[in-house]
């Protein structure tokens, strides 16, 4: 199978899961972040940021993929791009981290909602109307279904965009971001997964 033809299979993969990015409760797909502890077989088992150490069944319909950092200034007007952000002491966004789509995954989770890589954070998958650079980074103006909004983009913030990764990249040690569904005896059963890879962590 070629580059492109997994990309486009994980997208649509990473598609179907999207509605883990807008929530996460018991029966919903959850967001699992952690370090790998071993995988065997189809086994995935992390250990959670939250300490606690959890299997996950990687099914040969869940999806591997990796991120590779990008240039802040690869971000232009027309990307397609999911923010995390935290509101700063004047109430404007800021961004935690950016992750840039692929064409093919335009559309991924679009909209504004709630998120959990920290207290009062939030994620925006939108396309990018303007990028202003400024002294503190850019600020990019965004928009999606029903609203729009402005993040700004710290120098200093990770920017990455997706690339395959296959299973042979779950060693042990390496930082996953993984989108899950509980199952029986609390394992989960994976939808797909971001792998560290050459050193670069998901962010997100």
């Amino acid at each position: 199978m070629s580059i492109r033809l997994k990309l486009a299979a994980s997208f649509v993969a990473l598609t179907l899961a999207s509605a883990a990015f807008a929530q996460s409760s018991a029966g919903k797909p959850e967001r699992i972040r952690g370090d790998i502890v071993s995988f065997a077989g189809s086994t995935l088992t992390v250990h959670r940021r939250s300490g606690d150490t959890v299997t996950i069944e990687m099914s040969d319909a869940a999806h591997v993929n990796a991120v590779k950092a990008i240039p802040l200034s690869d971000i232009k007007p027309g990307s397609y791009v999911g923010a995390a952000a935290m509101p700063g002491p004047d109430g404007k966004l800021t961004a935690k981290e950016v992750l840039v789509f692929p064409e093919a995954a335009r559309g991924t989770g679009e909209g504004h909602y709630a998120w959990d890589l920290g207290a009062n954070s939030s994620m925006t998958n939108a396309n990018v109307d303007t990028v202003v650079a400024g002294t503190s980074g850019r600020d990019l103006k965004l928009s999606y279904k029903g609203g729009s909004n402005t993040i700004n983009v710290p120098t200093d913030a990770p920017v990455v965009t997706i690339i395959p990764a296959t299973r042979d990249d779950l060693t042990t040690g390496k930082k996953v971001f993984v989108v899950a569904v509980p199952a029986k005896g609390g394992a989960y059963d994976a939808q797909f997964v971001v792998v560290e890879k050459d050193g670069v962590a998901p962010p997100m």
